[in-house]
């Protein structure tokens, strides 16, 4: 009897003691091992990090990364405003020296006394807003009152005003979509933006640049909107049935077809694109080249182009001749044309793929023109910059020039004679016209067996293991052997042919289709042994090459159709070349109808918007290009004589 009231009991006192904890506040005894204030000891530091949110004139906060060298003062701020986070750009690792933190041309910057500032431009990575891809500045296509100038202009006022180791002074540069953002925030400055240089900037997307060339569009670009604009931050990859994107593409189909088997169909950016094929009003309207010309451009600027820029080839050098029509005298604007792929300045240019340079040509300029150039204009000490007008590397002699223009005369008075480099029946090619009747060589372009553009297999363009930054200086006879790629080659030169400037085709062509793209390489052969460097015996080096789709001959904004059968002129340039054809070295001109897939396939049938052609659209034909009679094919090449 007592056994089962005491047990009964001690349950009761259980259960009351369950309810009583049951109803208190749960208690944490510990303390935190996170102070609420803990500051790194920094004393071993060469330098000073801030990371601020900038607030723009609509409120939105801009993530922006500052590195000031530390105990400095009255030091010139260098901005780099990017898509591509800021944060990334300015800690590759952790260390208290600049010159690990930095990528090498902003360490050598930071080390000669700028502060370095990289900014996430809104809706990107740590920044507030919307993101919009290549956002237009003011005007038909955004009627709002943002930019990126507007952004730019309030981004360095906030800096000269809460920088106190700033002289006031701000210079702008950037690669790529950052050089665009350069070329942006000239259209209204800051006045305390005294310096701006664009490194391969974009500049028309449609007109040479990122997305069409020549009116073709680029595939390669679906990659690069997938890792952009599918996250706030970096989207990575875009995921695909295979290694090589010859095969991917191809399987998939149509450039449209291959959207939306990826979802990339889905990305506001791309269906724009696919919705504007031609060179309409959408694209004119964001033509920095024609639109920069229209303001009052005032601050001094340094225009970085790199003859083999897989990206931007028109950029730099198109803004820069649009933009000397208001500075004849060369008192804002100035030009450079390096060895470089893109954004190749910022890294070690002393050689590219198969190339070796003398010396490192990214170095030179860095040290020798950026930097001078810089100074003049952001430091106290009114350093005087002597550089020229123009400064470009001539491959071949492996040397640097100095021009007074580009690309009609040079500093030493060597007149610019353009020459007509003609094709010759039989596979020659030489600068005498040929006489004769009209005859032609023909060749069959079949869609399903496109011409690739690079070595299989052809990687993703951003993968690790991809040849997407070299590709230009390819060796181009594994090319040269197929049955649709057509070759004219000169004899061996006894004298050089330095050229400068952009080599203008004039082809005299016809099809048997109702459209055809036309791939016109210019090339240099190298001897069949060159000792010093055996890998370059034979090598066809690509100088300047690009496409151009036919359907545009008369008009880029105006396609039409092409009269099967029926001669016509393809009239384009190629991109701008500063280089030497040395004696005992040949040149070659190879002509071909698919760059694949570089670019989307012609179906060579005509359909109103080839990003939505069908299977039954693609379609061989024959090629036929004229190389004798009255009117042949003819490169008019920009010949200099020699310095």
């Amino acid at each position: 009897m007592f056994r089962r009231w005491h047990g009964l009991a001690v349950a009761m006192a259980s259960i009351i003691v369950c309810q009583s904890s049951a109803g208190a506040s749960p208690r944490d005894v510990l303390s935190s091992d996170i102070p609420d204030d803990f500051k790194l000891n920094e004393r071993a530091y060469d330098y000073v990090k801030r990371d601020v949110m900038i607030p723009m004139r609509d409120g939105v906060k801009l993530h922006t990364v500052i590195v000031i060298p530390k105990g400095r003062a009255h030091l010139p701020i260098l901005l780099d405003r990017t898509p591509y986070d800021a944060s990334k750009l300015t800690g590759k690792t952790i260390s208290p020296h600049m010159a690990a933190i930095l990528p090498r041309d902003f360490a050598e910057l930071a080390a000669a006394g700028y502060i370095i500032v990289a900014q996430d431009v809104r809706g990107k990575f740590g920044s507030e807003g919307v993101y919009v891809n290549e956002r237009p500045l003011r005007g038909p296509l955004n009627t709002g009152d943002i930019d990126h100038a507007t952004d730019a202009w309030d981004t360095i006022d906030w800096l000269v005003k809460n920088v106190s180791q700033s002289n006031g002074k701000v210079g702008m540069i950037g690669v790529s979509y950052d050089g665009m953002m350069v070329l942006m925030a000239l259209s209204d400055p800051h006045p305390a933006l005294k310096a701006a240089v664009p490194i391969n900037p974009v500049a028309d997307t449609w007109l040479n640049d990122d997305d069409f060339h020549g009116g073709a569009f680029r595939l390669i670009g679906f990659d690069y909107y997938f890792e952009q604009d599918s996250v706030k931050g970096d989207g990575g990859n875009l995921v695909r049935g295979g290694i090589d994107d010859y095969d991917v593409y191809l399987k998939a189909g149509s450039a449209w077809d291959f959207a939306r088997a990826t979802g990339v169909d889905k990305l506001p950016f791309p269906a724009r694109m696919a919705q504007h094929p031609a060179y309409d009003d959408f694209w004119k309207a964001q033509a920095l080249e024609t639109i920069l010309p229209r303001h009052t451009l005032t601050v001094p600027t340094l225009y970085v182009a790199g003859q083999w820029d897989q990206e931007d080839s028109f950029g730099a050098i198109g803004v820069y001749a649009a933009a000397r029509s208001s500075d004849p005298e060369h008192h804002r604007d100035f030009l450079v044309l390096g060895p470089w792929n893109h954004g190749g300045s910022e890294e070690d240019g002393s050689k590219l793929g198969a190339l070796t340079f003398d010396g490192d040509t990214a170095e030179h300029f860095r040290q020798k023109i950026l930097l001078p150039f810089l100074d003049a204009r952001l430091k106290d000490s009114g350093r005087t910059s002597t550089l020229a007008p123009v400064t470009v590397y001539e491959t071949g002699a492996n040397a640097w020039r100095t021009y007074d223009s580009w690309p009609r005369s040079c500093a030493t008075g060597c007149p610019e004679t353009s020459r007509q480099l003609w094709l010759q029946p039989g596979g020659g090619l030489g600068f005498e016209k040929p006489g004769g009747a009209e005859h032609g060589v023909d060749y069959v372009s079949n869609p399903a067996k496109p011409v690739p553009y690079r070595s299989r297999p052809i990687r993703p363009t951003y993968v690790d293991d991809s040849t997407w930054d070299r590709w230009l200086v390819d060796d181009q006879r594994e090319f040269s052997s197929r049955p649709d790629v057509v070759s004219w080659t000169s004899d061996v030169l006894t004298d050089p042919v330095r050229i400068a400037g952009a080599p203008a085709v004039h082809l005299r062509a016809s099809t048997s289709g109702a459209d055809a793209d036309w791939v016109v390489k210019l090339i240099d052969v190298y001897p069949d042994e060159v000792p010093i460097e055996p890998a370059l015996g034979g090598y066809q080096l690509m100088i300047a090459a690009d496409i151009f789709r036919g359907r545009y001959r008369e008009s880029f904004s105006a396609p039409k159709p092409i009269t099967p059968g029926k001669v016509e002129t393809f009239a384009f340039n190629l991109p701008n070349a500063s280089h030497v054809f040395l004696p005992g070295h040949r040149i070659m001109v190879q002509v071909q109808s698919s760059w694949f897939p570089l670019y989307d396939r012609n179906p060579q049938t005509w359909v109103d918007n080839i990003f939505f052609a069908k299977p039954g659209d693609y379609r061989s034909a024959t090629e036929h290009i004229i190389d004798a009679g009255s009117d042949s094919t003819y490169l008019d090449l920009p010949v200099v004589a020699g310095p």
